[in-house]
């Protein structure tokens, strides 16, 4: 499968803020990592701070299934949230950490209705167990 993996906004800086919550490894560590997970498939990478470069990945995208990790674009982006539903490529969203044990705000997602699933909480994992779902 070709998969296309998209970070939002602040996720360019994993391995250096928060480090009790989102780990020590870099993005492009943890890109390393499921690549080498998902070895048998095609693993694109993009990540953006701008929510409409985000919008403009999703609705140019040439994969068989889209792994989103919005971050704080995940709780109020009407934006990426219609992107997605304007596109029929399945979308997955993931959160590396729990975010239903973090801030209130935290715990609504505007996008998880019009994603095939949410998987969250597993940190880097939360990626290639989204991957996988693909494969069931």
């Amino acid at each position: 499968m070709k998969f296309l993996f998209i970070n939002g906004v602040n996720l360019n800086m994993t391995g250096i803020r928060e480090k009790g919550v989102y780990g020590t490894e870099t993005l492009e560590e943890i890109n390393k990592y499921i690549a080498e997970k998902l070895s048998g498939d095609e693993c694109e990478f993009y990540q953006s701070n701008i929510e409409g470069e985000i919008c403009s990945a999703i609705q140019n995208a040439k994969a068989d299934a889209i792994i989103l990790n919005a971050g704080a674009f995940t709780h109020y982006s009407y934006a990426i949230r219609d992107a997605i539903a304007s596109i029929k490529i399945p979308v997955v969203e993931v959160h590396m950490s729990n975010v239903h044990a973090r801030e209130e705000f935290r715990r609504n997602s505007v996008l998880t209705p019009v994603c095939k699933g949410e998987i969250l909480g597993f940190g880097k994992n939360s990626y290639v167990l989204a991957a996988e779902s693909f494969k069931l």
